[in-house]
């Protein structure tokens, strides 16, 4: 008894794993808001790896929280901007990795935007394999406009 009920736990837990795998194909909910999305990213990060602070800060919230794995939390648009011209501008260039982005509505907020990115330090050689960090960004829209609320960034 003991040996078929063993055997039953064993088979179940082998097509519980099996169907609740993840989809290796992502697809968004919501075409329109996926380019949506994807075009402010887009903008955000041509203006930082442009060193447009300006355009840069238009893309964040009032309120923004920055979540850093390694520099910790940020909670000041002026700081963020401040810290992007003395430790960016120039130095570093961020890259997206093609076809990481997904997007997920958030009910009467905004989406929220997950991805793959890696960063260069321009004053190095470029390296073979970049270390690929993840990032999660919290997007509402305020005013017609998107605004980026949050942002945790993981490497």
């Amino acid at each position: 008894f003991y040996l078929l009920f063993a055997g039953a736990i064993f088979l179940y837990s082998c097509h519980a794993s099996k169907n609740d795998q993840p989809s290796a194909v992502y697809t968004p909910d919501s075409k329109a808001l996926y380019d949506s999305i994807v075009h402010m990213d887009s903008i955000l990060f041509g203006a930082y790896n442009s060193c447009d602070l300006e355009t840069m800060a238009s893309c964040f919230s009032e309120d923004i929280e920055f979540y850093h794995d390694q520099g910790g939390l940020m909670t000041n648009k002026d700081s963020i901007m401040a810290a992007t011209k003395n430790n960016i501008c120039g130095k570093v260039t961020r890259q997206l990795v093609a076809g990481s982005i997904e997007v997920y509505p958030i009910a009467d907020y905004g989406a929220i935007e997950m991805g793959q990115h890696y960063f260069i330090n321009n004053r190095e050689p470029k390296p073979d394999k970049p270390s690929i960090g993840k990032f999660v960004h919290t997007w509402k829209k305020e005013n017609g406009e998107w605004k980026l609320t949050r942002i945790i960034s993981l490497h």
